[in-house]
């Protein structure tokens, strides 16, 4: 009986109050686009999926590779590696598909692979810093350093500003 006692302790006191530093903490799904490494919030992620290929539509943008029927919703699928400018996907088996939602739209985005899930405090996000490169830096919210890597944070909304598919 002492022993669950003893147990029960050591849980009480990871109890988290409101309010608390920890309560700034944010999740975000990373993934690779060639040897760069990109997250988004958790929270807007709806599913991930294996590539399976996309039908093109005509007149639309270089970046958006086709639509996808998701369980009645049709979905354009946006590949970042185009989107970033750092040229076209050759979409393989390996790849994959991150299901996010923005706002009341699903969209798919097409990276190489999704990597780990990463825990960080708000405070551990750092500003973009100004260049000159522009286009793809209008992208980004942040920039976290993780172990030996930095992860940029995607700005979803920015990244899917124009897209519309009825």
């Amino acid at each position: 009986m002492s022993e669950q006692s003893d147990l029960s302790e050591p849980m009480a006191a990871q109890v988290i109050e409101p309010g608390s530093h920890d309560s700034t903490m944010s999740q975000f799904v990373a993934f690779t686009i060639g040897e760069q490494n990109y997250c988004v919030d958790i929270m807007s992620v709806r599913e991930i999926r294996a590539w399976t290929g996309a039908t093109p539509l005509p007149n639309t943008a270089d970046y958006v590779r086709g639509v996808i029927n998701l369980r009645g919703a049709i979905v354009p699928i946006v590949d970042l590696r185009t989107r970033f400018g750092l040229g076209e996907t050759e979409p393989t088996s390996s790849h994959v598909v991150v299901i996010v939602a923005i706002e009341d739209r699903l969209n798919g985005l097409l990276v190489d692979s999704v990597s780990d899930i990463l825990s960080v405090s708000a405070k551990d996000v750092a500003a973009i810093p100004e260049t000159d490169v522009g286009s793809r830096v209008r992208y980004l919210d942040g920039l976290i350093t993780e172990e030996d890597r930095m992860v940029a944070v995607i700005a979803l909304d920015r990244v899917i500003d124009d897209i519309s598919v009825h």
